[in-house]
Parts: structure tokens; C-alpha cells; sequence
């Protein structure tokens, strides 16, 4: 670390580095890119980024950030220093992460069908059939190619002793892919020259290989040509920047609730300049309980009275589908490695973070005496609210939250405060350690599919654990590598 740029340069604690090694030297994944960056003086940065921020504003990557009072409109803070993973550790992230979805697919056709894991108890069925994210009207309904959850975002944080692992699952509306497509076009324009000799796998055919998975599951009995929309709740929704994106990037409609009408013969039409137009698959962005207020919420107006009438007549395909949820709680989650060897008999190539559930008598013992050394987080939340770090947490705090476990035990969860990487940001002109995760996008329909990165979020405050955009993260690009390093 030679120059003013990455000069004073220092690890968190025992948290391991993904640029340095414990001796101050680059690992070989980052070797080419650090000897680019100690070219590059502090004031070279500083233009690069400049251009890099003008380049997110004009494009209009925002999001919204709800607070009591108001939402706030921001641009997602971007660092030119990419995340670099190798060829071969992305090889068992991709099977590892293929396997998981294969398998919770399975679960989620299981359990609103035949329900062997439950009759066999290897998965607790209180625990299943209390989940928000349950839809018992889901039961007995088989969807095209058996497939429930067709995108995935799994969150991923890299552990020191046994690589990445599953810090979450989300299978609902996962958010994320437009800041990953956006942010390596911010990089070709902006730092062409800090990209590799060896190359970095694309990502920019992540539109094409989603519409390809919409149209793979689309009914037996879809239109000619198949027709897709991308549903959205609105301007106003925090990932709205993201729908138009996809439906721009796919060529297909962006519409909303009321553009779309199911009709008495129960196919979904859109309503048009031309009449009513046959709608085959909705890519909806809508959580479950404002899908259908027939069915769900009767006050949503963001959704399409008799929609799910329709997709279970299979005359429409909803990516995801309703009730895939039950499949990433995160209680559900602790028997995620149960789930995998369930239905697949092989044993989990990414583990899971070991996680207790209050639930379980001696689990709840567990985490009432553990308590500071745990995080302990409430079971169907998101966007790290709710969350209680434990050896940050005061004495009250803590025991208010213990208060609310032992309250409501299924409604939380404890896992022990992981140490994860760390990736060289810059703040305040300034190269800070800061911790950071990874959210690759993974897509199943006739084929799995997972994109060469994904989102890495990383954690801007000094120490924090929290990475979500929405408790003040940022992002970078994440480059896979072609190959190893020679």
C-alpha cells in the first residue's frame, strides 16, 4: 500500500479482508485490479467518482426511503472499488446456489401438496403452516414446470473459515438486479482500465434470460404469441426505478392493478388503446396480500380482482407465486440444510448460518444466555429493521427485545454475530474497511439459471453490520472472473 490512495489502509477487528492479506498484500484475485488503483492518485479517484455519481443521477437509480414522517427519494451510494471473486469459488457459490432453489422448490410443491416432510417430521408442521407466508388456498395446486419460486435473491455473506454462506433466502419480490446491470455499465464507462486482462463474466443478459424464464413457464394453454407484464404497485414503491428498468430492458408493459382485468371466462386481460389484450404471465412485484383483494386484503388497490381465480385455473402464471414466501422465513430457514438432504440426499454445499429458534425449548435457553453474543432478529421482517446486535444493544433494549421472544417465539429468530468480510470503500475521501454482503439472482423455469455476481451491499457506517440501502448501505459491482489468476 504504497500511495495516497491506498495509504493507512486497516482491517475491522477479526473481520477477514477480501483485497489484503494479514500482511498488507493483495490476494490474487485483486492483484491486477490493486496494481490499476496505486496507479491512480487520491485527486484521480475523486474525479472518477464524480463522473460515476453524475452518470447514476442521469440515469435515475434511486429508491425510496419511508421514514415516519415522509419518503425520501436517494441515489443508491456507489464505490468504484469493485468486489472480485474467483473463478473457482464462484463454481460451488453457482452449484451451491442452484442446489437451494431446486430444493426449496421441492419444499414448496411438498407442502401444498402431498406434505411427505411434515407427515415424516423432519420439518416441525407448526412451523410451516403458521408462516405469514403460507397461502392455504394454494393447496393442491400444481403450477407449470412445478415451479413456485422462479427468482430468488439469496443473501450471501463470506465467512473466514468456510467461504460464503446463506445469511437469508427472499423468494417473494426480490429486489436488487437493476443497481447490478447499472453499476457495471457505471464501470465500463467510468474505470475501463480496472478491469482485468484475464475478464469479467457479463451480466447484461440477465433481461433476456428472465424473459426467456417467463415465457418457459408460461400456462399449457397460453396465447400465440405468449404475452408477459411486469405488475408494479407504483411510482411511489421504494424498487419502482427497478420495474420500469426490467420491463423497459424485457419489452414487455409496466403496468399497475387497475391496467389489468380478469374476465368472466377467468383469462387475464389487459386493457389497451386496441381492447382487451390476453395477458399469459404477470412478473407481479406486489407482495402476496394485495395480489386480489377477492381474495387477500379486501382494501388493496393495488392488485387485480380475480386474479388468483384465474392463475388457479392455470389460465395465467404469477412469477413468483403466492405463497412461495413460506419457503424464505426465516424460521423456515433454520431447516433449510434438513430441506436440502430431504429431497435431494446430498448435504448443503453453502452452509446456513447456525440459527436457533425460540421455539425449540433448549434453543430459547440458548438465547437467553447468549444473549450478547447474538443477533437477534424478528422472523418476517425486512431491510434490517427490527434487528438487535446484541453487544450493542444496552441492557434495556436487550432485555426489551428477550421480553418479546419469549412473548412471541415464532415470530423471531437468533443467529451468533458473524465476523464477515470486509471490502476497501472510500468515504470522506477516506479507504475504509466496511463489511459487505453479496445477493446474486438466481431464475428457474426450464432451466436454473444464476447470474455471474450479483449485488454486493456494503455496510457505509464505521462497524456496522447492516448493509440495507434502506439503513444507509451502499453498493459496488461484483466481478466473477473468467479464470483464475496466472
Amino acid at each position: 500500500m504504497t500511495n495516497d490512495l491506498l495509504q493507512g489502509y486497516e482491517a475491522i477487528g477479526a473481520s477477514d479482508d477480501e483485497m489484503f492479506d494479514d500482511a498488507g498484500a493483495f490476494r490474487d484475485d485483486y492483484r491486477e485490479v490493486g496494481g490499476v488503483l496505486q496507479g491512480w492518485s487520491l485527486e484521480e479517484h475523486q474525479q472518477r467518482e464524480e463522473r460515476a455519481d453524475l452518470a447514476l443521477l442521469s440515469a435515475g437509480i434511486t429508491f425510496n426511503v419511508y421514514s415516519e414522517e415522509e419518503g425520501t427519494e436517494r441515489i443508491f451510494p456507489f464505490s468504484l472499488i469493485p468486489r472480485v471473486i474467483g473463478a473457482g469459488e464462484w463454481s460451488r457459490v453457482e452449484a451451491g446456489l442452484k442446489q437451494r432453489l431446486q430444493a426449496l422448490n421441492l419444499f414448496l410443491l411438498d407442502i401444498y401438496g402431498e406434505q411427505r416432510i411434515l407427515k415424516e417430521w423432519v420439518v416441525p408442521d407448526e412451523i410451516v403452516l403458521s408462516s405469514p407466508g403460507y397461502k392455504p388456498e394454494m393447496a393442491g395446486f400444481e403450477p407449470p414446470l412445478g415451479v413456485y419460486a422462479h427468482i430468488a435473491g439469496c443473501d450471501l455473506v463470506r465467512d473466514k473459515q468456510r467461504g460464503f454462506v446463506v445469511l437469508e433466502d427472499n423468494l417473494r419480490t426480490p429486489s436488487g438486479v437493476s443497481y447490478v446491470l447499472e453499476n457495471r455499465t457505471v464501470m465500463l464507462r467510468v474505470v475501463p482500465d480496472l478491469f482485468p486482462r484475464w475478464g469479467v463474466r457479463a451480466v447484461a443478459d440477465y433481461p433476456h434470460q428472465l424473459m426467456d424464464m417467463l415465457l418457459s413457464v408460461r400456462p399449457a394453454n397460453s396465447g400465440d404469441p405468449p404475452r408477459a407484464v411486469l405488475l408494479t404497485p407504483g411510482i411511489y414503491n421504494s424498487a419502482y426505478f427497478e420495474h420500469s428498468f426490467l420491463s423497459n430492458q424485457m419489452g414487455i408493459p409496466l403496468v399497475e392493478g387497475s391496467d389489468l382485468t380478469v374476465g368472466e371466462d377467468d383469462y387475464v386481460y389487459l386493457r389497451s388503446t386496441t381492447g382487451l389484450e390476453r395477458i399469459d404471465v404477470v412478473y407481479r412485484r406486489i407482495d402476496d396480500d394485495f395480489l386480489d383483494p377477492t381474495v387477500y386484503r379486501g382494501d388493496s388497490l393495488l392488485g387485480v380482482p380475480g386474479l388468483i381465480r384465474a392463475y388457479l385455473k392455470g389460465n395465467v402464471t404469477l412469477v413468483n407465486a403466492p405463497g412461495a414466501g413460506v419457503a424464505d422465513d426465516k424460521v423456515v430457514y433454520r431447516w433449510v440444510p434438513e430441506i436440502i438432504r430431504f429431497y435431494l440426499d446430498e448435504d448443503p454445499i453453502l452452509p446456513n448460518v447456525e440459527t436457533y429458534s425460540p421455539l425449540i425449548p433448549s434453543e430459547l435457553n440458548h438465547i437467553r444466555a447468549q444473549a450478547r453474543e447474538l443477533v437477534i432478529k424478528p422472523a418476517n421482517a425486512s431491510g434490517g429493521y427490527g434487528v438487535l446486535i446484541g453487544e450493542q444493544a444496552s441492557s434495556a433494549e436487550l432485555e426489551e427485545t428477550l421480553a418479546q421472544v419469549e412473548a412471541e417465539p415464532r415470530n423471531w429468530i437468533a443467529q451468533p454475530l458473524l465476523e464477515f468480510s470486509t471490502i476497501p470503500t472510500f468515504e470522506d475521501d477516506e479507504l475504509h474497511a466496511r463489511r459487505a454482503d453479496l445477493r446474486p439472482f438466481v431464475l428457474s423455469g426450464d432451466e436454473t439459471w444464476v447470474i455471474p455476481g450479483g449485488l454486493t451491499r456494503v455496510a457505509l457506517r464505521p462497524g456496522s453490520y447492516i448493509v440495507n440501502s434502506s439503513q444507509g448501505g451502499g453498493s459496488k459491482d461484483t466481478w466473477v472472473l473468467n479464470e483464475e489468476p496466472g
